[in-house]
């Protein structure tokens, strides 16, 4: 067998100093690329990197099949793309790059004029709100969110903390309480989520990540975490919350995105990621109001 075209390596956190350049180097809304979220879900999707030049190469494994990831970075993007195409024919199967923005669609485009067939996958499309709105949940189309919020303020004894090392024992409680009453409404998906923020929990000093954590009478109620993924961009990785608990989520909402205003200037919009096909979710995310929705791609290279 000849040598793969490309050496690429399982993620470990020493590979996030030179994966955030590129990230920074992106600097990119999307929820796809950000270091964070690569590390926390490698167990679900077997995700591997390499790095070309200025730009990154991932292979992942999505539903069972083989596929890599737009190479994000700097520098130019023909190398990175000729890397996959050979990497592919090495393994003989077709090239999809999945995590396609409209922004990288032009790119590749004018790079490789109709040799990719791009598909939308709205299932993967990130909700993207403005910062301020779910700050303060002004407004008319909002006005649901801040009566609720009132409530919950007139009804308990309440903070919101920072998330903290102490604080993620607690947290990890709750998540235990919050996936089994919601395994069976969300299927599969709930127990491939809780290894991802038991991951996310383990490193959370390493991974660089963000969070608040609200208590009411003393119990933790909800939290929340996630990090930077641009310059004016926080990805809101996960967010939990006691269902039955009226406010409880609204609130979770608004006081991180005010912790985060408070320590980014920069912070304009908030990517409260995808929906996953989940009709409940969905509904859920459109009532914040999403500023827009980033539409993602399936790229596939057209053989023949």
């Amino acid at each position: 067998m000849t040598e793969a075209p490309i050496a690429f390596k399982t993620v470990t956190l020493c590979d996030k100093p030179w994966v955030d350049e590129l990230v920074w180097a992106e600097n990119s809304p999307s929820a796809d690329y950000n270091f964070g979220n690569i590390y926390i879900w490698d167990k679900y999707y077997r995700q591997l990197i390499a790095r070309t030049g200025g730009r990154m190469l991932v292979k992942l494994r999505y539903e069972g099949k083989p596929a890599f990831v737009f190479p994000i970075g700097a520098g130019p993007l023909r190398p990175a793309i000729e890397l996959l195409r050979a990497y592919a024919a090495w393994r003989q199967y077709p090239l999809i790059i999945r995590g396609i923005t409209d922004l990288h669609c032009e790119q590749l485009e004018k790079e490789y004029p109709g040799c990719f067939t791009y598909s939308l996958e709205e299932n993967n499309r990130d909700y993207i709100y403005r910062a301020e709105k779910l700050a303060t949940y002004a407004g008319k189309s909002l006005h649901g969110k801040k009566n609720h919020c009132n409530r919950f303020e007139a009804e308990h004894d309440w903070e919101f903390v920072p998330l903290t090392r102490a604080l993620i024992p607690a947290c990890m409680d709750m998540l235990d309480v919050w996936t089994e009453d919601n395994s069976q409404r969300l299927d599969k998906s709930v127990a491939n989520e809780h290894d991802a923020i038991i991951r996310a929990f383990a490193a959370f000093e390493r991974l660089g990540l963000e969070g608040g954590v609200l208590r009411a009478e003393g119990k933790i109620l909800g939290f929340s975490l996630g990090e930077m993924c641009a310059e004016d961009t926080f990805d809101v990785h996960f967010e939990k919350a006691q269902i039955d608990v009226n406010g409880a989520y609204p609130m979770v909402c608004r006081e991180l995105t005010r912790m985060l205003l408070a320590r980014h200037p920069g912070l304009v919009y908030m990517n409260r990621e995808d929906d996953m096909g989940f009709e409940s979710l969905r509904q859920s995310k459109l009532s914040y109001k999403p500023e827009y929705l980033l539409n993602k791609y399936i790229a596939r290279w057209n053989d023949g």
